[in-house]
């Protein structure tokens, strides 16, 4: 009676796991196509094929439903990241593998959600918030940048005056959704480029002389 009862319950899970990855992938499609202000949770339900309700169950916001899914992109980018960088050798390759990764990726998919977000006063606050499900991601993604740097000061590759905490704040400032949106949406320069003069600019001012 007890496995029986135990295979309902897991059942369940288990359908109650793939009906929220099937809401968050529409949300996605949703959100990109409309954009943050014009997708509604009424229209995500609708092709979901579910009552509002059930995606409130899931989800108690949208808010909460965008969060989720840079969530879901920033484990995937943090997993993709170790292994990109696992196949490089300097401290400087790893971290250009870095920004490349994580504008080809992260950025080349959210341009329109992080451009929204970042021009509204609201929407900061409302994420800054909201934002705890996130912020352990992102201080494992800083602790690897930072540890990146400090072995890159070791091994000689950067200066040894500049505090490696003014290098990680500086580093994680070539990541704009401002800059992204200027120069690879509207001026078409390339993902790739953008990297390459980013890089070059950084790196100018922290390699050791």
């Amino acid at each position: 009676m007890q496995t029986r009862q135990t295979a309902a319950r897991s059942l369940k899970e288990k359908q109650r796991q793939e009906r929220e990855e099937l809401i968050l992938q529409v949300a996605e499609e949703v959100l990109m196509e409309k954009g943050y202000y014009d997708s509604s949770i009424d229209e995500i339900a609708g092709r979901v094929g579910v009552a509002k309700g059930t995606v409130y169950l899931h989800f108690p916001s949208k808010e909460d439903l965008v969060i989720a899914i840079f969530a879901r992109d920033m484990q995937t980018f943090l997993q993709g990241i170790q292994h990109v960088i696992a196949l490089k050798q300097t401290a400087q390759e790893k971290l250009t593998a870095m920004l490349e990764y994580l504008y080809s990726g992260l950025f080349s998919k959210r341009t329109q959600l992080l451009y929204t977000i970042f021009n509204s006063a609201e929407l900061r606050h409302t994420f800054m918030e909201k934002k705890g499900c996130l912020r352990e991601l992102w201080e494992q993604i800083s602790s690897l940048a930072l540890a990146l740097l400090e072995e890159g000061q070791a091994r000689g590759e950067f200066d040894p005056e500049i505090p490696t905490s003014v290098m990680l704040s500086t580093f994680f400032s070539l990541l704009s959704p401002h800059s992204y949106e200027r120069l690879v949406v509207n001026e078409k320069m390339s993902g790739e480029e953008m990297v390459r003069y980013l890089t070059r600019i950084y790196f100018g001012g922290v390699l050791k002389r």
